[in-house]
């Protein structure tokens, strides 16, 4: 209902929108998108162009920085030669030409010319000339050309200015082929007069080979110049242009050859591009690196880029205006269709719809609404008055009341949200809301919610009901206890009676639960036929039921009531065709006698039932305060098995296992005992229990294993120990984990070591408890079945487990010797386990005529107060002590 109403509102929302924007704003807002893609677009582009031309200019400005490097090192390496020779010939202190012409002309300067130049890569080796330019030895020839260099420039540089130390130049090859890059370097005499030079000389092709190295693409190129503009050598490689001058044109231009590091964008005097040209000096030489890339190949992916952020861009502002030109043929279709589906949502809605306007007057009105009070479509329609609706209802049958009534209440709360649930002549439940509007009137709603409200009841039901018996639950019980016991202060005594399914568990197991199901269902009707209507009967869970007797604190008459619950229930039960006795156990708790709070009197009525179960079930017990008494001692003992283990309480005692035949100790039996600091020793028959229903059982039981191998291990070779195992330990997965630690630990062979069980560790599981058997057996241990003939199929067990012994439980043993005794039945157990080469130790003998008739019958030992009670362990030593000395 409430997303049909909101989806209504969304859509007159809407429709109300379009009404009140124009289309205009929709088309101007398309132009300015469009306006803004193309600027943003321009941006873009302008940005990205930007960016190319920086990364261009980062490119060459690392090249140059790498060349200027390398070449700052190459020449460095080139001039050490020269250097050299000029250093060892000024040494000489010569002081004319003459002289130098004469010493420098010799066959052994030759040698160390060419030992020096040894390994170093140039045209013509290294060169030594005269004042007058004349070839005067070389590292590469003897004897010498006559060559003359007395036109070059850089000669007569050297020789006429004496400041001048070193020239480079570029000219045509003399000693080879091609133009050379001349490298001279003056030599001097003592008084700074001009002696001759030493030359080196290198191809601009040696240079071009490492531009090569760098790589920077189409449309580039490297060069060095002297810093007086001359090219020394470029790639891509021009012969033309080697030698020519190129520090003219525009101061930009020349400051390439004048500043160390130049980074610009410049008109190439060569081509006439646009270039952008990184240039770097060398720190040694006067020398610089020059190398330029044309614009267009710089701004060459910024040109694909560009065409195609265009492209994006025209394509998108021509989906824009295809996309405005949709929207706007497809706004006046809408419309209608928005109005048609305004139509049919309100005539599909499962509530029935009216809106009135703030004069009373219908605006809408739905299908359904006329459809569920049925209606005529000709007088309920827009413009109908709310009066002439109501009292249209009134004449059909569908409304009940004051029609002026009525409407003057709705008319009057017309500015509030309101809410109610009518029930019609046709017992149908319909919930009316009305909202009012945001410029008055209101809108109301009719919703059929029958079945919701139904189904809510249902499951009010099943949260206070059990659904196998139908009587209340423990939640209901409680909350009408709780009214009675409120109900005291005036005098109105009840009682609680709870009552415990006895040995249903049994019949579960053994018939089945769909038996079980009906046997609680048989119960619950004899319980309700027990009590009168003021009483209640609830199923507390499980095999449980309670009984609350309202006004009635007599004992006499709960006991009756008692009594004849029993009898109502001991009457066998038809479940499917099988008959089956039951009986129960009941407490009876009586308020206010024995509490006025909700939680004692369940607690009391629960502590006596419990008592009616321990004292042989199939009774009842009133509540008495030694129960709460029993109660609170066995919760302290409780707390005291808790603590007892680690304040070292326990003890072990040693009851010993006397041979017949021989009547000597062949064994003993570990047997637990505690004494309590404050109340001394106390019963295994009281603390055992409690030690199993808490778990306590499993860490007790553990202690008990190792003390008894301990202690056993310092006995002779042949007495064995005995301990018990409780069916706890035994399901525990580890038991044999912990046998073997024990046996380990105390150094106990493995056959000495006797446990005995129980038939109740059998009766679970079978398959587990043969697992569990198999696991001992294999570790060397005795098994031992104890109490044989106080549970059930016990001949059974004797065929499935490989047992060593049986244990004949004292039940069997103190009669014999008596009329009507046990004896034919301890004769039939010897023989049965004698068969299957089982041992018999009877428990319980107490007198020499118990041992006579059971030596007679073939009992192989026996244990019992006759021989010795249970002693502590110091005491058992003797005795031992004492057997061996007089064996």
């Amino acid at each position: 209902m409430g997303t049909s109403i909101r989806w209504s509102a969304r859509t007159r929302a809407l429709l109300r929108r379009w009404r009140g924007a124009p289309l205009t704003w929709l088309i101007i807002g398309g132009f300015v998108l469009m306006a803004a893609m193309a600027i943003g677009t321009a941006l873009t582009v302008d940005r990205f162009r930007q960016n190319a031309i920086e990364s261009g200019r980062d490119s060459l400005e690392s090249a140059v920085r790498l060349l200027a490097r390398h070449f700052d090192r190459e020449f460095a390496d080139f001039a050490v030669l020269q250097k050299s020779v000029i250093a060892e010939l000024e040494s000489h202190g010569i002081e004319s030409a003459d002289v130098f012409r004469s010493e420098m002309g010799t066959l052994a300067m030759h040698e160390e010319l060419r030992a020096k130049a040894s390994g170093w890569s140039d045209v013509a080796g290294a060169n030594v000339f005269d004042a007058n330019g004349v070839l005067v030895n070389s590292s590469r020839r003897w004897p010498v050309a006559d060559i003359s260099v007395a036109d070059r420039g850089y000669f007569n540089r050297l020789k006429n200015d004496p400041i001048a130390q070193e020239e480079i130049e570029v000219v045509p090859g003399r000693l080879g082929n091609g133009p050379a890059i001349v490298i001279a370097r003056r030599v001097s005499g003592l008084h700074g007069e001009f002696l001759g030079m030493v030359t080196r000389a290198i191809t601009p092709e040696q240079l071009e080979s490492y531009f090569a190295s760098t790589g920077l693409g189409e449309d580039s190129s490297i060069a060095m110049h002297h810093q007086n503009g001359q090219l020394l050598a470029r790639i891509p490689h021009v012969d033309a242009m080697i030698g020519q001058n190129y520090r003219t044109g525009s101061p930009e231009q020349k400051a390439v050859f004048e500043r160390s590091f130049v980074t610009t964008q410049l008109a190439s005097p060569i081509d006439g591009k646009d270039r952008i040209v990184a240039s770097r000096l060398l720190t040694g030489e006067p020398l610089v690196v020059v190398a330029t890339k044309s614009l267009d190949a710089t701004l060459a992916t910024w040109h694909t880029q560009t065409k195609f952020f265009v492209t994006v861009a025209v394509l998108s502002i021509g989906l824009l205006v295809l996309t405005l030109y949709l929207i706007f043929r497809q706004v006046t279709r809408r419309l209608a269709v928005e109005k048609q589906q305004l139509d049919t949502a309100m005539n599909t809605m499962t509530q029935g719809l009216l809106m009135f306007d703030q004069d009373e007057r219908l605006i809408v009105c739905n299908r359904r609404y006329i459809e569920m009070y049925g209606l005529s479509a000709e007088l309920v329609k827009p413009g109908a008055y709310f009066r002439d609706v109501i009292r249209h209802r009134h004449d059909t049958g569908s409304f009940h009341g004051d029609v002026d009534s009525y409407c003057d209440g709705i008319l009057s709360n017309a500015g509030q949200t309101q809410s109610t649930i009518v029930e019609t002549a046709d017992g149908r439940l319909i919930e009316v809301k009305n909202q009012p509007g945001a410029a008055g009137g209101w809108l109301a709603t009719h919703d059929d919610v029958t079945q919701r409200i139904r189904a809510d009841e249902r499951i009010a039901h099943m949260a206070h009901y059990d659904a196998l018996t139908d009587l209340p639950n423990r939640v209901l019980m409680r909350g009408h206890l709780e009214r009675r016991v409120a109900e005291l202060s005036q005098g109105k005594p009840f009682a609680i009676l709870y009552i415990d399914v006895d040995e249903f568990k049994g019949v579960n197991d053994s018939l089945g639960h769909e038996v079980g199901d009906e046997l609680l269902r048989q119960v619950a009707n004899r319980l309700r036929a027990c009590v009168s209507g003021n009483d209640m009967v609830a199923r507390l869970g499980g095999d449980e039921f309670a009984i609350v007797k309202a006004g009635s604190s007599d004992q006499a008459e709960l006991t009756a009531l008692a009594e004849q619950i029993l009898t109502a229930l001991r009457a066998p039960v038809n479940c499917n065709g099988q008959e089956i006795p039951t009986d129960a156990s009941i407490g009876i708790a009586i308020a206010p006698d024995h509490g006025d709070t909700l939680d004692d009197l369940l607690k009391r009525a629960d502590l006596a039932m419990y008592a009616a179960k321990s004292e042989g079930r199939r009774t009842y017990r009133v509540f008495a305060p030694e129960y709460d008494a029993k109660a609170r001692q066995r919760r302290q003992l409780d707390l005291d098995l808790r603590q007892a283990l680690p304040r070292g309480e326990f003890e072990v005692h040693y009851q010993p296992l006397v041979d017949l035949a021989a009547n000597v100790v062949t064994g003993c039996e570990a047997l637990l005992r505690w004494c309590h600091p404050e109340r001394g020793m106390i019963s295994p028959a009281d603390f055992i229990p409690v030690a199993e229903e808490t778990g306590l059982i499993g860490e007790i039981g553990e202690w008990v294993l190792k003390q008894a191998c301990t202690e056993a291990a310092s006995w002779p070779g042949d007495i064995h120990i005995a301990v018990n195992v409780s069916p706890v330990q035994f399901r525990s997965r580890t038991l044999a984990l912990k046998v073997a630690a024990a046996l380990a630990e105390s150094g106990l062979a493995p056959g000495r070591l006797e446990l005995e069980i129980t038939e109740t560790v059998l009766i679970r599981d079978d398959s587990e408890a043969l697992t569990i058997l198999q696991q001992l057996r294999e570790l060397g241990v005795r098994i031992a079945l104890d109490d044989f003939g106080t549970g059930y199929s016990s001949l059974s067990y004797l065929h499935r487990f490989p047992f060593d012994k049986i244990k004949i439980d004292r039940s069997f043993i103190s009669d014999i010797g008596e009329p009507e005794d046990s004896s034919p039945i301890v004769q039939a157990v010897v023989h049965m386990a004698a068969a299957r080469h089982m041992a018999t130790t009877a428990e319980g003998v107490e007198t020499e005529a118990q041992r006579d008739v059971l030596r007679q019958l073939g009992c192989s030992q026996m244990q019992g107060w006759l021989f010795s009670p249970a002693v502590p362990a110091a005491k058992l030593k003797q005795l031992l002590s004492a057997q061996a000395v007089a064996a």
